[in-house]
């Protein structure tokens, strides 16, 4: 019987890789730091999204055949218990790094972080003046024997203040407002940079106010809640309408965490619990700061201590000499942002908008960049009497608000938008760009793994195919008529020969890849698979990995974050290994290659195997056809799977 990790500890393990980076004295300081801000804001996430599922997984009586569907074969009520621990574990680790790593190192370049100590006498004037002349005006105490209706905020910081007089006692609650001040203060007498959290600084001159009271206790907390939106497969409303509702209410969704300070009481413990009706939170102890995602703001500057700044290589092939929709008429390119600029996919979109002969644009978003140079190109191709359609997801999750404000925008401008029905989200990274010339219709368009986003693309690996491949972009171009017509008006469901698209033909056609591979390994031939992705869980195709493994195949795997398959386990998985890559750039590419006797089969895409990506999204893979882009992008995938710094030796194969 095979076995299978489960999904949410593995993905605890990922962020635990994360937080080995942050231990590393090899990564530069400020990079390092950087690190524990990610593991700590991927945490947050954590709670807002899995979380509630585990919780609700747990209070489910399931009959035995049914349990562990979650893609593991743990006991689901069981599975919290889990969590809390490695979580608990990994939270001691990360203050080890900080405090035994970290704020030494600061201290040799003459940064003093104050963390979890009485300010030095030396700033105490500079602190003061600061706390009176901008923090004072943002504080609202809330006396908790009062507050009947005070609704903590998802993620906020928050102080519990302990007054005594004399027999008599009163807990207020303090916000600590980084919303409207930094996080950090920074102060720089003699030489030495004293960097004060912002609590801290509150801590030590919010006395001023209670005179007549002793404080006895000050500590930081904040309450985490459900991240999920509830949207119903059928609706009246607008769905932008809907979403927009849905948003302004996430944050007063379910709490599922209460993270507080370690040294706060149980009676203090069991008051705030009450208060604010808390009982069904993890209840999360925790050391004594919290939201130290806000190291990424840090106010530190010295040359040195981060990464020296990127320089992208220049793409092989295309000179500028052409227009870039000249030379994919006739030649496959493909760029690996960030080792290339981004910039390639930005002249696409806008070489489209003013070129008269284009008289169709198609595409997909999923994460829209803040400033959107591809969202403004494509208004401006509306503007240019060019028929543009779009296919935006709303429902990508933190990025709704900012999909809605650009659909809104491009929907002024005369762009045909259509929206994912709510069960479905639309992942796919895909362009279509039709021009009408000497009476024929040309095809030119790109496949990316990654979001069509200029912000991300400067730290997501990612590769991006530029292609004039006829029947490959007739097929994308049915997929975009698919999804602009209604259920009842007779279109046809897309066939797709080269195109892998899930809900369509994705999973069964990387099965068939993988029988292939164990029929030849069955017959002596040589037989191997490599695989790249985000995460891996859909059982399925795990367990014909399995298969394969035990026909002989040679199955090489980089994995990043979740990893539901069990490598290395006789009589299951021997002939499996798996690799994580974390470092300075986010690892997002999915590059799936095939040994097929010699004759290696190359898709990229979308997809990862995850339920949600085979299930419940449309994705896009696709091959390569071009034999020396085949070839790179398998050498680079061997680079990625031999070298101990595969980053360094991606970006010096490309030079």
């Amino acid at each position: 019987m095979y076995t299978f990790n489960d999904r949410d500890l593995s993905w605890l393990s990922f962020n635990e890789r994360v937080l080995m980076e942050a231990g590393d004295r090899k990564v530069p300081l400020l990079e390092r730091i950087k690190f524990l801000s990610i593991y700590s804001s991927n945490l947050d996430e954590f709670y807002r999204v899995r979380i509630p599922a585990l919780m609700a997984l747990a209070r489910i009586k399931m009959p035995d055949k049914k349990k562990s569907t979650a893609g593991s074969n743990a006991e689901p009520e069981a599975l919290p218990a889990q969590v809390s621990m490695t979580v608990s574990n990994q939270l001691d680790n990360y203050g080890h790094i900080l405090r035994e790593g970290i704020l030494p190192e600061l201290k040799t370049y003459g940064i003093h972080l104050v963390y979890n100590e009485p300010l030095p006498e030396v700033i105490h004037k500079a602190t003061k003046e600061y706390f009176f002349n901008q923090v004072l005006g943002t504080l609202t105490p809330v006396d908790l024997q009062a507050a009947k209706d005070f609704f903590p905020e998802n993620n906020h910081l928050y102080a519990l203040l302990v007054l005594q007089q004399g027999v008599n006692q009163k807990q207020l609650l303090i916000n600590i407002p980084v919303n409207q001040v930094p996080r950090f203060f920074s102060v720089n007498p003699n030489g030495i940079q004293y960097i004060i959290f912002l609590e801290d600084l509150i801590r030590a001159h919010i006395g001023y106010l209670y005179s007549r009271w002793t404080i006895t206790g000050f500590y930081n907390l904040k309450v985490t809640r459900d991240a999920e939106l509830s949207l119903e497969d059928e609706y009246t409303e607008d769905l932008v309408e809907k979403m927009e509702k849905q948003i302004a209410r996430r944050d007063f969704g379910l709490a599922t965490r209460l993270l507080y300070d370690g040294r706060l009481p149980d009676e203090l413990l069991k008051l705030l619990v009450a208060a604010f009706r808390l009982e069904n939170a993890n209840l999360v102890s925790g050391g004594p700061y919290h939201n130290l995602k806000d190291f990424a703001s840090l106010p530190v500057h010295q040359p040195g201590l981060s990464y020296g700044k990127w320089q992208p290589h220049k793409v092989r092939g295309f000179t500028g000499e052409s227009t870039l929709l000249e030379y994919i008429a006739g030649n496959d390119l493909m760029i690996h942002p960030p080792y290339h600029s981004f910039d390639l996919v930005l002249r696409f979109f806008n070489e489209a908008a003013m070129d008269p002969d284009v008289t169709e644009i198609y595409t997909t978003l999923y994460r829209v960049a803040e400033q959107s140079k591809i969202v403004n190109a494509l208004i401006s191709a509306a503007r240019n009497g060019k028929k543009v359609t779009v296919l935006v997801e709303l429902k990508a999750r933190f990025d709704e608000a900012n999909n809605i404000r650009w659909a809104k925008m491009m929907k002024a401008a005369g762009v045909k938008l259509h929206y994912s029905p709510t069960s479905l989200k639309v992942h796919a990274k895909t362009a279509l760009v039709k021009k009408q010339k000497e009476g024929k219709t040309n095809y030119s368009g790109l496949f990316s793994t990654g979001n069509l986003n200029e912000s991300t693309a400067r730290f997501y690996t990612d590769h991006v195919l530029f292609t004039s491949h006829k029947e490959m972009l007739q097929e994308l171009e049915q997929l975009f008529i698919k999804f602009g017509s209604r259920k009842d008006d007779g279109t046809k469901e897309p066939e797709f020969r080269y195109l892998l698209v899930a809900k369509y033909n994705l999973k069964k056609k990387f099965l068939q890849l993988i029988d292939r591979e164990i029929r030849h390994a069955r017959e002596g031939k040589p037989a191997s698979i490599r695989i790249k992705l985000n995460n891996l869980e859909e059982r399925d195709l795990i367990s014909k990995l399995y298969d394969a493994s035990l026909a002989g195949v040679k199955i090489e795997l980089l994995v990043r974050g979740i990893c539901c398959l069990k490598p290395g386990v006789p009589n299951m998985s021997s002939n499996i290994s798996v690799k994580r890559i974390v470092s300075r750039f986010l690892e997002h590419g999915r590059i799936f290659i095939f040994h097929n006797d010699g004759k290696d089969d190359v898709y990229l895409g979308s997809a990862d195997w995850m339920n949600r990506n085979i299930y419940r999204r449309i994705e896009v893979c696709f091959p390569v056809h071009d034999a020396a882009i085949r070839q790179e992008v398998i050498d680079l995938v061997k680079l990625q799977l031999g070298e101990e710094s595969p980053q360094n030796a991606v970006y010096q194969y490309l030079r």
